[in-house]
């Protein structure tokens, strides 16, 4: 299955315990716990034209990106008008000199394309050139 899209879904991941699992009084291992990652709605407001690409000023994904960096390569998959200009060629940080924000915080001074996202987060995108 394909990551990405806005689709609402749930991820799960394994978390280990403290408990170990003892066996003839050797431990063989840790048990594991079954833990929900949820999904998060977020409100995405693009400027210029990267709302030309999108075809409208707002949108509000549901996403199980966990940071910004994630939802920057969902939102290129989901609009292809937008591949490439959200994220380096490189991948390890904005094209250009695109600024968003979280919160209206530049992520550049939280943790950049790791900077976390919560459930209610507003994220705003800007291209370089934009300005009144």
């Amino acid at each position: 299955m394909k990551r990405g899209g806005f689709a609402s879904k749930w991820r799960h991941r394994r978390a280990a315990s403290a408990e170990p699992i003892a066996s003839g009084g050797s431990t063989i291992g840790y048990k594991t716990d079954h833990v929900e990652v949820g999904v998060v709605q977020l409100e995405c407001v693009f400027f210029g034209p990267f709302r030309d690409a999108v075809g409208r000023k707002t949108v509000h994904p549901e996403t199980d990106a966990e940071t910004v960096g994630d939802l920057l390569r969902e939102l290129e998959s989901s609009y292809p008008a937008l591949e490439g200009e959200l994220l380096a060629d490189d991948g390890d940080g904005l094209a250009g000199d695109t600024v968003v924000t979280k919160n209206k915080r530049n992520v550049t001074h939280v943790d950049g394309l790791e900077t976390t996202l919560e459930d209610g987060d507003v994220i705003r995108l800007v291209p370089s050139v934009y300005g009144g």
